[in-house]
């Protein structure tokens, strides 16, 4: 298998963490390729020219972070990191969107402001941003304090809180309650986490 990722992408990070999670990473190579401006590295093998884009032995491909997160944890199905049935799988995976979703606003953002000043939209980052701060609210009423069993949503949301972190340090987004502190605190210190902080 081979991963298309690149080292600052909060979603290749997720898929990254589960690998290590789950043991597979000496099975994966990872290839950097950078979507960032020109989609051309990776628009062979996903159309809509985003990372993290799984390529398998028989020459598929799968993507996005969501399915191929799923496919790994399917790889091994011990210490499943989502549950197979249940309430507490729709759990884990609402988890998950909720924190893709932080991702989605909080890239946009960063998209934005990117943007020559003169097409910038200052309404579109701020409903963004709004977005992520309402989400951050959510997040600590549904976490936990991060302790074993990890599940595919506690990943998510500690790649969305690291991602806040490294992208909007200097911007209050609600991140400083105990929950989440607590949360972050303890998960971040993972093997799994330190090994794909992004550079």
């Amino acid at each position: 298998m081979k991963l298309l990722y690149s080292t600052t992408s909060p979603y290749a990070r997720k898929v990254r963490v589960v690998a290590i999670e789950k043991g597979l990473a000496a099975r994966i190579e990872m290839v950097i390729a950078t979507p960032w401006p020109d989609p051309t590295a990776v628009a062979a093998h996903n159309p809509l020219g985003k990372i993290p884009v799984l390529l398998l032995a028989d020459g598929s491909a799968l993507y996005d972070s969501p399915v191929i997160c799923e496919y790994l944890d399917s790889l091994i199905p011990a210490s499943a990191l989502v549950p197979r049935e249940g309430s507490a799988r729709w759990s884990v995976l609402r988890l998950q969107a909720l924190a893709d979703g932080i991702l989605d606003a909080a890239v946009a953002v960063v998209l934005e402001r990117r943007r020559p000043q003169t097409e910038r939209s200052p309404t579109a980052e701020r409903r963004a941003l709004d977005a992520v701060r309402r989400s951050i609210a959510e997040l600590g009423n549904q976490l936990g304090a991060g302790g074993a069993p990890l599940d595919l949503g506690q990943i998510a949301s500690a790649v969305a809180i690291g991602y806040l972190h490294f992208r909007f340090g200097d911007t209050d987004l609600g991140l400083g309650t105990r929950a989440l502190d607590s949360f972050w605190q303890t998960i971040r210190t993972r093997p799994s986490f330190a090994a794909t902080e992004p550079t």
